[in-house]
């Protein structure tokens, strides 16, 4: 299954489903086949998204495992960070923002 996000101001974004329902649980919203970010809900979601990257950077950093390469039984993919993840996903809101934009998803 996959995500995908559409907006007016920007063009579409799409995300497998595990990226998509974590960045949407980030954000305090239902995973569901549909839904919205609305363009005053969006500063919201960029500080949810920012503080959530720092608390997995500084936990990464606490246990020593940044950068390190991945441990018998863990995936390559979960090396990849949430920065690098959501990176797309807070560029589209940004533009949103400026906009005063909504976002939309559905599966």
């Amino acid at each position: 299954m996959i995500y995908k996000f559409k907006s007016k101001a920007d063009g579409d974004l799409i995300m497998l489903e595990p990226q998509g329902r974590r960045v949407l649980e980030i954000l305090g919203k239902d995973a569901g086949a549909q839904g919205i970010i609305t363009a005053a809900q969006i500063p919201g979601a960029i500080r949810a998204l920012e503080a959530a990257i720092a608390h997995e950077e500084a936990m990464k950093k606490a246990a020593g495992t940044e950068g390190a390469e991945p441990r018998d039984g863990q995936s390559s993919t979960d090396s990849i960070s949430l920065r690098q993840r959501a990176k797309p996903f807070l560029d589209m809101l940004r533009r949103c923002e400026a906009a005063q934009a909504d976002v939309v998803w559905g599966v």
